[in-house]
Formats: C-alpha cells, structure tokens, sequence
C-alpha cells in the first residue's frame, strides 16, 4: 500500500495547503487521485460545514475568494458532483496537475504513487480581458 500527499501550490511553487492519504494502492490513475482528493476534502468540509470551503473546484451557489470559496449558506456538499466538476476543470485547464516533476495532461495516465507519492495541484487563474 502506498500513500500520497496532495499539495495545493501557487504558478511559482509555493505551497498553499496539502493533507496526506494513506492506503492507497501503489498506482492508480489521474483521475482516481483527483476524484479521492475531491472526495475526501468534501468528506472533511461536510463533517463540519461552515461559510468557507477550500477545496479544488468551486462549488455551485459559491463566490471565489483567495484560497477558497464563500458559501451562501454552510451546507452539505455532494462529492460526485464536486469530483465531476474537477474533471472538467481538469478539461478545461483549469488546474495543473504535477506528479513528481511531470505535469500530467491525461486523466487516464497510470501513477506510481511508490515512486512519486506527492500530487501537486496548481489552480490557474484566467487573465482579465483576455
């Protein structure tokens, strides 16, 4: 079994948050990590719903804020559609997803988390006006 840390970064490499899962097969695909790392920031934000979320994706009925979002309302969030939210913002470029020292641009890429256990996700902000 292997384990895997899941780092939020800046475009420049500074790290913003991270959390660690253990028991994890020794690979597993992209979009199986993305899909557990969304799964398992929602499981934590639903344990104890408040005004913020941190998570990868924006939820629906969210406002964006630096390094979160802000709920109307502190609610229960339903994972699945966080997860498919991911994937397409995943499609969408609109995060960057770095294992070791390659980016990944396949969801369907296997990953040796033995070799490379730490998953960086860097968010990408579009430029205004353009």
């Amino acid at each position: 079994m292997a384990s895997v840390t899941f780092r939020d970064e800046t475009a420049t490499g500074r790290a913003l948050a991270e959390f660690s899962l253990p028991n994890l097969p020794e690979r597993i695909s992209a979009r199986e990590l993305v899909r557990l790392r969304v799964r398992e920031e929602v499981a934590r934000y639903n344990a104890a719903p408040s005004p913020r979320f941190r998570g990868l994706v924006k939820p629906s009925d969210a406002e964006a804020e630096l390094n979160g979002y802000r709920m109307r309302t502190a609610r229960k969030l339903d994972w699945e559609k966080q997860a498919d939210a991911a994937e397409t913002a995943f499609a969408r470029n609109g995060f960057l997803l770095l294992v070791g020292d390659r980016q990944i641009e396949d969801l369907d890429t296997q990953i040796d988390l033995i070799a490379d256990p730490v998953v960086s996700f860097v968010k990408l902000i579009p430029l205004v006006g353009g």
